[in-house]
């Protein structure tokens, strides 16, 4: 591919291609099933107009936080934030460029210090170290809205920070539903490793919140 002027140009087009809610989105409920080994659970999801997350109607805390959890990173990755205000005093510097095309970018500012893959116009891998734990996400495929991208199957792997011995991985497999003008989450498989099972996230019947109505 043809390297663009610069590294912060490279990922900021990337940044801006994502599929993200816009400021109108109003939040919405659903009901949650989740299967684990052979436990089944289920209750009611609602995330706000805020995107405060909450889940009720399931009694195992464990399993209410779980839950919580995963649509709070779902919050995350759905938030529109302007790229200015995200990364405006950030450094960006070029890495190198894989066998695949992917061309590596450094960013680098106050307590951040991130290493992205950017294939094409999309993100494909994020990397960062916390403490002795390296992290690494690895999108291996995106779901094209028509709106912009969001990662669909990907996997997050967990290191030594020192010896790069991997301490667990867990691959993740979306399937998005859109309702209104909106994609949302509606169903999660996630495949935890070594032989630590497969968790099943299924929501159903997703309403937005009044606001969102025509």
């Amino acid at each position: 591919m043809t390297t663009p002027i610069n590294a912060r140009e490279l990922f900021q087009t990337a940044y801006a291609s994502r599929y993200t809610w816009d400021e109108n989105f109003p939040g919405y409920t659903a009901n949650v099933e989740l299967k684990q080994d052979q436990a089944i659970y289920t209750g009611n999801a609602r995330i706000n107009h805020d995107l405060v997350v909450e889940v009720t109607g399931i009694a195992d805390k464990q399993v209410q936080e779980g839950i919580i959890t995963q649509l709070t990173d779902l919050t995350i990755t759905c938030q529109r934030l302007n790229f200015e205000q995200a990364y405006g005093t950030h450094e960006f510097i070029f890495g190198e460029e894989d066998n695949t095309g992917a061309i590596e970018v450094f960013v680098k500012g106050n307590s951040i210090d991130l290493q992205y893959k950017i294939r094409g116009q999309e993100i494909c891998q994020i990397s960062r170290t916390i403490g002795n734990t390296s992290a690494v996400f690895v999108y291996h495929t995106n779901f094209n809205t028509g709106e912009g991208y969001i990662r669909d199957r990907y996997e997050a792997i967990f290191r030594n920070a020192q010896t790069q011995e991997i301490s667990e991985s867990i691959n993740f497999q979306d399937t998005y539903t859109k309702v209104g003008n909106y994609y949302l989450l509606m169903h999660q498989v996630v495949q935890e490793s070594p032989m630590a099972g497969t968790t099943e996230f299924t929501y159903s019947n997703i309403q937005l919140l009044e606001s969102a109505k025509l």
